[in-house]
């Protein structure tokens, strides 16, 4: 099956997914408006705030957006809409994908042309996801005990270990984007630079609209400056699979 990324079986799995997700939203958004109506609670502020929280959760999505159509290229449309729909997040699929990939010689930048290796690329995206399912309801309140242990202990020594443990998460994603050479570590220091500027604009100038737009707008704009990057850049500093 030469198109097995976007075939009808793999289209109607995410549309099932599709379905299930937005079933599932309706009916908790269907209990919680009849919770606030026995409450007493003004259907025009359920209204209201069941507008405002579309809205919160619409526009911050476009980060997530541009994730699926990185994604696409090289997996098809089907699967990364199944992933994000769910459980998955740019800031995992995206890394994820891109370490099966180079595990199995290819890269993202490049469509995925073997079953198998899409089979192992959805397994490695798939399995990920399901340790925190079964970390957070059997060992989380442990783990939470120990850390309240340990801060109650020495107060100093607790923000140290939480320190610890959000550089180690974010050391290992750093890796990720330092280890493709120039490119990546310009696009990612682009990332951050804009980031930074949102948040001066938003804490020091007052624009609080630009904080809906923090992500989507730095993705966009190192995306944007990526480009630049890849025509400005000599071959020999991009990835190999830029140099044609």
């Amino acid at each position: 099956m030469s198109d097995f990324k976007s075939s009808s079986f793999m289209y109607m799995l995410g549309a099932l997914v599709a379905v299930f997700v937005v079933a599932q939203s309706l009916y908790f958004l269907a209990r919680a408006f009849r919770r606030g109506t026995e409450l007493g609670l003004d259907r025009k502020v359920l209204y209201r705030t069941a507008r405002s929280a579309a809205l919160f959760a619409v526009l911050p999505s476009v980060s997530i957006l541009l994730g699926l159509i990185t994604l696409s290229y090289a997996l098809g449309l089907p699967l990364p809409w199944i992933r994000l729909s769910v459980l998955g997040a740019v800031t995992y699929e995206l890394p994820a994908a891109s370490a099966a990939l180079n595990a199995l010689g290819g890269s993202i930048a490049e469509p995925v042309s073997e079953a198998r290796s899409f089979s192992a690329i959805a397994w490695v995206m798939t399995l990920g996801c399901i340790s925190p399912l079964v970390i957070i309801p059997l060992f989380l309140e442990k783990i939470q005990r120990g850390v309240l242990k340990i801060q109650r202990k020495d107060n100093r020594w607790g923000e140290v270990f939480m320190n610890a443990l959000f550089l180690g998460m974010i050391s290992a994603f750093l890796g990720m984007g330092v280890s493709g050479g120039l490119l990546p570590v310009l696009t990612l220091l682009s990332s951050a630079v804009l980031m930074i500027v949102i948040g001066i604009l938003v804490k020091k100038v007052r624009v609080k609209w630009l904080e809906d737009f923090a992500m989507p707008l730095s993705m966009l704009g190192a995306m944007a400056l990526a480009v630049f990057y890849a025509q400005a850049l000599p071959a020999s500093l991009l990835p190999p699979a830029l140099w044609n």
